[in-house]
Formats: structure tokens, sequence, C-alpha cells
């Protein structure tokens, strides 16, 4: 369908959209050999959107320096102006994972 100069390591759907995690492809044993390794001239890590019906890159966000390697990709449905939190930020320490048993313990009305 396509080609894109990384190595995939997440994708998710949005509607028509693909959204692709690609690495840099590293120099090591594991990677030597791989066809994906010999005939890219450039290196990637980011986020490709692609059609899905035409294989066409619509937009991409790419990561340069410090990020060389993306684990995951997922859209967040609903969510307008996401922010990423630093492990300092003072938000975190107020901030709570409940398992969804133990929201079955919460009023309804206090569920948001």
């Amino acid at each position: 369908m396509t080609q894109l100069p990384g190595f995939t390591r997440g994708m998710d759907f949005c509607g028509d959209l693909a959204f692709i995690g690609l690495s840099k492809v590293r120099d090591s044993a594991l990677f030597i050999g791989l066809p994906l390794t010999e005939h890219l001239e450039e290196r990637v890590c980011g986020v490709w959107a692609v059609n899905i019906r035409t294989g066409e890159t619509v937009a991409f966000l790419r990561f340069e320096e410090a990020v060389q390697e993306i684990f995951a990709v997922q859209v967040l449905h609903g969510t307008r102006f996401p922010d990423i939190s630093d492990w300092n930020d003072e938000r975190i320490s107020n901030s709570y994972a409940v398992p969804d048993e133990a929201l079955a313990d919460v009023p309804e009305k206090l569920r948001t």
C-alpha cells in the first residue's frame, strides 16, 4: 500500500486514516540483513497519517534528536488538546487510575 522511512512500531485507525508509528532502524545485529535496512536512504522516527484507501501520506510528525523509537500509537477518540505531563508535575500526585470494578461502588451522579 505504501512505503515509509522507518520501522513500523505501532498503528491505530480513525476513519480512513491509519496513524503509523515509525522508529529509526538501528544498525544492530538484530536488524542486519532486513530489506528495510538495506534500501532506506533516510531513517525516521515519528507518526505518519496515511489514507488507507489511497496509500497517500496526508501528514506526519517527525521527531528529531532524542526520540528515536516509538513503541505504540493510539488515537484518543473524543479528546481535544491532550497534554503530556512530566513525572515532576504536581498534577501527578493528584491523579488516580480507578479500576472499572471499583467504579461500580461510585454513585452514578458522581461519575463523569
